[in-house]
């Protein structure tokens, strides 16, 4: 068996960011248009009105100040309220495929390797931009890799669920340089019309790149992961290929990202608690082993309540809300894309937490730095 060693990561990021004052300005522009077009029936009580939002509401419920996004001018558009993407034509890279490619080469670069090193491409993605060809594969004919790609999606825990899977076959000499990649366009499936979201997510792509540990290899070993998982109804989206079949073709609420917020606050919360307390355990560590949280959330109280575990009072490790705080890619180790010396030596031992709001899977993951550096870290990655 081998141990499975992090050498490199990358990240993509748009050019284009959206402040919650510019997205308050165009939400309730919206909501004004909204108001005035259905005054009647809203007079009737058949519709509610629509309430305008403001940057301070989604600072206090999320700790977001801006996102990254593809296009923004859709977006801000009160007529419109989603982004405007081209259709490429189909010999042409699709847009998932060349966001992950720019994060790949990243990874690549980092770990000194070429894309004919790579065997395994996992593109681990909360949503696909089509169900086949897989965007994997694509990218794989794109890099030039060999060996085999296929796309996974376990939601907002697809990253660190692709990690898992990569990790296992590069301990098994199965493969022996596996990409985890995940490009994410949030923005499209994100509903920019309802106040209660319309500020959660972004756009990004991460690469990172896992394999077997050799002598003087730099990076972050996995020690350990865990995956749990449990069926919710409290985040949802009904689109699919059974979209037309059921006649739902029309523009409906239940076909982008929709969430029952204080449902999935009571819902997450336990469940990540348990699993991040009963892997450290099965693996001799407690809170005074840890320094640092990376907690991945789309509320920031979520993210202040593992932060405040009474388990971890007597010595509380550090909870950091990384710059991309809500696009789903955030859920990749953030070490090793910050693995510089400064970095590697303000941690002696840091806990990573990515968690899906939607409970719909919590894999975690125990890495430690190895390399030269006189000193050992680990983290563990909840999705």
């Amino acid at each position: 068996m081998h141990t499975p060693i992090i050498t490199g990561s990358g990240v993509f990021t748009p050019e284009n960011v959206i402040t919650n004052a510019e997205l308050v300005v165009s939400f309730n522009a919206y909501v004004d248009r909204f108001n005035a077009a259905y005054e009647e029936e809203i007079v009737k009580g058949d519709i509610a009105a629509k309430t305008h939002s403001n940057a301070d509401f989604i600072r206090d419920a999320s700790g977001i100040e801006q996102r990254y996004v593809i296009d923004k001018e859709g977006i801000l558009d009160p007529t419109r309220m989603t982004p405007r993407l081209n259709t490429r034509p189909d010999d042409a890279p699709s847009l998932m495929a060349e966001m992950g490619i720019d994060a790949i080469h990243k990874a690549l670069a980092q770990a000194g390797r070429d894309p004919v090193d790579i065997d395994l491409i996992l593109c681990a993605a909360s949503n696909h931009e089509r169900a086949y060809p897989a965007i994997a594969v694509e990218m794989q004919q794109l890099l030039g890799a060999s060996g085999f790609a296929y796309d996974m999606n376990v939601a907002c825990s697809s990253a660190t669920f692709g990690l898992q899977t990569a990790a296992d076959m590069v301990r098994t000499g199965s493969v022996k340089c596996a990409v985890v990649v995940s490009p994410e366009v949030c923005s499209a499936h994100l509903e920019w019309r309802d106040r209660d979201c319309h500020f959660i997510f972004g756009d990004v792509a991460t690469a990172i790149l896992i394999e077997p540990e050799a002598d003087g290899m730099a990076g972050f070993r996995v020690l350990s992961t865990r995956c749990a998982t449990k069926f919710s109804n409290n985040i949802r989206n009904n689109d699919g290929y059974l979209r037309r079949a059921h006649d739902q073709m029309e523009d409906r609420r239940d076909m982008q990202f929709m969430q029952e917020g204080r449902k999935v606050f009571k819902e997450v919360l336990p469940m990540v608690a348990r699993h991040i307390t009963g892997h450290l355990h099965d693996e001799s560590l407690d809170a005074n082993d840890l320094k640092r949280l990376w907690l991945h959330q789309a509320n920031k109280t979520m993210n202040d309540y593992i932060g405040k575990k009474k388990s971890w009072a007597a010595n509380r490790p550090k909870a950091s809300n990384p710059i991309f705080y809500k696009t789903t890619q955030i859920r990749r180790p953030p070490a090793p894309s910050s693995h510089s010396p400064s970095f590697r030596k303000t941690l002696r031992r840091a806990i990573s937490v990515f968690f899906a709001r939607s409970a719909q899977g919590i894999p975690s993951a125990l890495p430690s730095w190895s390399g030269s550096d006189p000193f050992r870290s680990a983290h563990v990655t909840l999705r």
